[in-house]
């Protein structure tokens, strides 16, 4: 192997190990929260903040990661972020009581925001273009495994460590990247003359900040009936309209609309956000699901969900052999439609599902999801200038990221309120029923009052859990339709198929 496919190799594998770094977190402290309240002297509402400060942190500072990289060089800005990332899940580990945790989890934000886009952007100008599906297949791995395998990782560390090692995991992987983005990544050219759009960063910063407030708090604060989230939107929506007129009227703006009229681009900013609703949206309805209503215990759940991943990298290596010989299109076409079917079958569930099929449809989802991730990250930037990489990379990130939010948000919030709905019309069910009605009344008053009061609750247990359950599979079909609908829009990308066949490279080249 020579020196520059040596470095080739170890660029890749650092750059991998950041991205499947600062993924992991986007999920691994879900499971670890409930046990962080007692040592932190935290409410539950409270400790939601521990989520809330890390998500808008990374949301915002994703978006000037370009511009950053143009001013002091790709390399150090990466190293900065790993560092201050490292730094900070140190902090988080050894954090004493809320405040310490939120501002550190703030931090881990901060720094972590460009560490995909910028992982992304470094792959594409390390291999040529003929290889960037093999690439985009390595950096799906990362950015789709980290949210998959956090809530296992994080329940396993939980369960047999503690909740700090959820941070200090980090630390290991944080020092190798750091070597191996020192030693092997090489510097790019800097631009110091680049110009600041302080006012498009503030606008762009409020609307992506109040939109994700809005999102994480809204079904706690019953949405639009709180002047709190009524606040946000107002804000999000208002800077949002000022930003696009900024942009589009000043002279060094602080993202180039011309990046947006590309068509390929502009088209996979709409894909991608859909693949942040689903991969996050249905890891929210999971866990809770199988723990809540099947009676599986955490490790339990981790080890069910684990196979998605399996899906997903085996999806991965197909995808990266196949991009290069199939129209990007066909390949995202079969994978929205694997992703839907299993969606389809999750509609389908009831709380006695076999753990086979548990796994299968997990697979099979996994699978559909690489298969359109990586066509999907080739093709966004097949016919987009080189020298958008940066900026470009960022925004597709930040799409990905938001989509999880909005998806999140939606299923939570329609899970809440159908779960009342449910509630409400099976109990009416059960007082239509007059002999049942009388069977109850004869029960209850053969009982004494403490008995009576245990068979009330038992039936409305048993009436929640099935109004819960219809509740979950109802979002898992909305999320089954929104892939489907999405399909038609695959005719808007053009076919970015090079004609050039790709083998992987094997340890000898």
């Amino acid at each position: 192997m020579g020196n520059s496919a040596r470095n080739t190799a170890w660029v890749t594998a650092s750059i991998m190990m950041a991205t499947i770094m600062q993924a992991l977190d986007t999920t691994i402290a879900n499971v670890a929260l409930p046990h962080m309240l007692g040592s932190l002297n935290a409410t539950q509402e409270q400790a939601s903040w521990i989520l809330t400060s890390y998500i808008v942190a990374a949301a915002i500072m994703t978006a000037p990661t370009g511009f950053l990289a143009a001013r002091i060089g790709r390399k150090r800005l990466f190293l900065i972020s790993v560092a201050g990332f490292t730094l900070a899940s140190i902090l988080c580990g050894v954090a004493q009581n809320l405040s310490e945790m939120v501002f550190f989890r703030l931090m881990q934000g901060v720094f972590g925001a460009g560490l995909v886009p910028l992982s992304q952007a470094v792959l594409l100008d390390t291999y040529p273009k003929e290889k960037h599906g093999q690439a985009m297949a390595l950096w799906g791995m990362g950015v789709m495994l980290g949210p998959i395998l956090g809530p296992t990782l994080g329940g396993w560390l939980t369960e047999y460590y503690n909740w700090r090692w959820v941070f200090y995991i980090n630390v290991p992987v944080g020092i190798a990247t750091l070597l191996g983005i020192w030693f092997f990544m090489p510097e790019t050219e800097k631009n110091p003359g680049r110009r600041f759009d302080v006012f498009g960063f503030v606008m762009l910063s409020l609307a992506i900040g109040g939109l994700q407030l809005m999102l994480d708090r809204g079904q706690g604060e019953d949405w639009f009936s709180s002047t709190e989230i009524t606040v946000e939107f107002v804000i999000a929506a208002l800077a949002l309209y000022l930003f696009i007129v900024h942009i589009n009227t000043t002279e060094k703006p602080f993202l180039e609309p011309a990046m947006f009229r590309d068509r390929n681009f502009a088209s996979s900013l709409f894909f991608i956000f859909v693949v942040g609703i689903i991969m996050l949206a249905s890891m929210a309805l999971l866990p809770p699901y199988l723990q809540n209503l099947m009676g599986y215990p955490v490790i339990t759940t981790g080890l069910v969900l684990a196979p998605r991943g399996f899906g997903t990298m085996l999806a991965m290596v197909v995808a990266g052999r196949l991009t290069q010989k199939v129209d990007a299109r066909v390949l995202m076409l079969v994978g929205l439609l694997l992703t839907a079917y299993s969606l389809w079958q999750m509609s389908l569930f009831t709380t006695n599902v076999p753990m086979s099929l548990l796994v299968t449809t997990g697979m099979v989802q996994g699978f559909g999801m690489g298969l359109v991730f990586v066509p999907l990250s080739t093709v966004a930037y097949a016919t987009l200038a080189p020298h958008y990489r940066n900026d470009a990379a960022a925004v597709f990130s930040l799409m990905r990221n938001i989509g999880s939010s909005v998806g999140i948000s939606v299923v939570v919030t329609l899970l809440a309120r159908n779960i009342q709905i449910n509630h409400a019309e099976l109990g009416g069910h059960l007082h239509n029923y007059k002999d049942l009605g009388a069977g109850l009344d004869a029960a209850t008053e053969a009982l004494s009052p403490s008995e009576g009061t245990a068979l009330l609750q038992t039936l409305d247990g048993m009436v929640n859990q099935q109004a819960a359950t219809i509740a979950y599979l109802n979002d898992f079909r909305l999320m089954a339709w929104v892939v489907l609908l999405s399909i038609p829009l695959l005719f808007i990308l053009k076919n970015s198929r090079i004609n050039n066949p790709v083998k992987i490279p094997s340890a000898d080249h």
